[in-house]
């Protein structure tokens, strides 16, 4: 199958997905597009035999995409780009101490906190993990995912505060978590592992600091240039091709091309583009950049929803999913109060924004795409059933009961 032909056939099935969703479930657009596709994808692995040639083509499909690279080397720039652009640079700055030690401490002591848990629970359903492993689980799986949350976030009533801790921390902790995950890898695929604090430390200057840095460039090259035309085509073109170069630039440097993109948005959506430019033209900028949000969500989603197709070890893991999906609230609850305990003057989180916190971190596509990057292992299956299911449960099960949560709680 051809580049454009499988494009053709994602587009065609997410936009069937999606007016499915609206015309007959009427779901919240992510979540009802994932549930479609889950159930899309269950009806044709069960009428597998009974319909050969669609099964043939979805999972052609599905495996015809390399979902990690598609992610993480394409679409997550221009989705992180576009949620930074709408964010505002003020509120968050208000917020600024919450936001660092969640999107920092936070995601370290998830990590650690889900790690060990799991460990002593495959432990005790004897299943034979390495720590090392499970650490490595709770390093992908800890980070909120920017994309799921900020697209869910726009359809919940969440105090401004709230949302704006929520929201910014999703968008700054890919940084820690990445981290995590390389390091973690090496230590786990090393014949003699043996990482030192100085390579941790030249890894997250690099990746994090480059990344902001190559961001902030990005931006001002962008500005400057956009800043002088006033038509509207040209200044569409400019951003596009800015998010373009700091995915392909990001790769080349190895620096974080979430933190690029997110730094890089952040600039321009909180900076006027000129007197040249009507406040009309702004606008537009905007719209095209939500429209373009909201399109490659809806895709990721269709996506994530039909990797079952070709996950059918998931049958095998879905007690340890449910223990995994469990655990990393645990993890995410303890990660929070501990903090919140030592810098209580500082967060000023009470047990109800706590509560609103721990349920609104939700996982997405980033979480599957790191457990597909994962090299062959014994664990992997495990590990990229567990994520999945983890996933599932975070978008549907938190995503439907969130603004229930908010209700109550707020």
């Amino acid at each position: 199958m051809n580049t454009f032909t499988l494009i053709t056939a994602l587009v065609t099935i997410s936009a069937l997905i999606s007016y499915l969703n609206n015309r007959f479930i009427k779901l919240p657009g992510t979540i009802g597009v994932m549930v479609v596709a889950i159930l899309l994808s269950v009806l044709i692995s069960l009428t597998g035999k009974i319909f050969p040639d669609v099964f043939s083509f979805i999972k052609d499909v599905t495996h015809g995409i390399d979902f990690t690279g598609t992610l993480l080397d394409i679409m997550l720039g221009f989705l992180l780009f576009a949620s930074a652009l709408h964010f505002d640079f003020n509120k968050l700055k208000e917020q600024r101490y919450p936001v660092l030690v969640l999107s920092t401490i936070g995601v370290v002591g998830s990590t650690f906190i889900f790690g060990f848990l799991l460990y002593w629970a495959t432990a005790l359903m004897h299943i034979d993990i390495p720590l090392v492993y499970c650490l490595l689980f709770g390093a992908l799986i800890s980070p909120t995912d920017p994309v799921a949350v900020l697209s869910i976030l726009k359809k919940s009533k969440v105090p401004a505060s709230l949302e704006t801790i929520i929201g910014g921390e999703s968008l700054l902790n890919d940084g820690t978590g990445i981290l995590l995950f390389v390091i973690l890898k090496e230590v786990a695929g090393a014949t003699d592992p043996h990482v030192t604090f100085g390579h941790a430390a030249a890894v997250f200057s690099q990746e994090v600091f480059g990344g902001v840095l190559l961001g902030v460039i990005s931006a001002i090259v962008a500005y400057r240039t956009m800043k002088r035309v006033d038509d509207f085509q040209i200044i569409v073109m400019v951003s596009l091709s800015m998010v373009m170069v700091i995915s392909v630039l990001g790769a080349m440097l190895h620096v974080s091309i979430p933190l690029a993109a997110v730094s890089a948005g952040l600039i321009l959506g909180n900076t006027s583009l000129g007197t040249k430019q009507s406040e009309d033209i702004q606008r537009y900028f905007h719209n095209v950049w939500n429209l373009i949000d909201e399109l490659l969500n809806t895709i990721l989603f269709v996506m994530i929803g039909l990797q079952i197709v070709i996950m059918p070890f998931l049958q095998n893991y879905w007690f340890t999913g449910l223990v995994s999906a469990i655990f990393i609230l645990m993890a995410r609850a303890a990660s929070i109060v501990g903090p919140s305990a030592i810098f209580k003057r500082t967060l000023k989180l009470n047990y109800k924004r706590i509560t609103i916190l721990v349920w609104a971190g939700l996982r997405g596509g980033i979480s599957v795409a790191l457990a597909l990057s994962l090299p062959e292992s014994p664990y992997k299956e495990l590990i990229l059933s567990a994520s999945y299911f983890v996933v599932l449960f975070s978008i549907i099960v938190q995503g439907l009961t969130l603004k229930r949560v908010v209700d109550r709680m707020a």
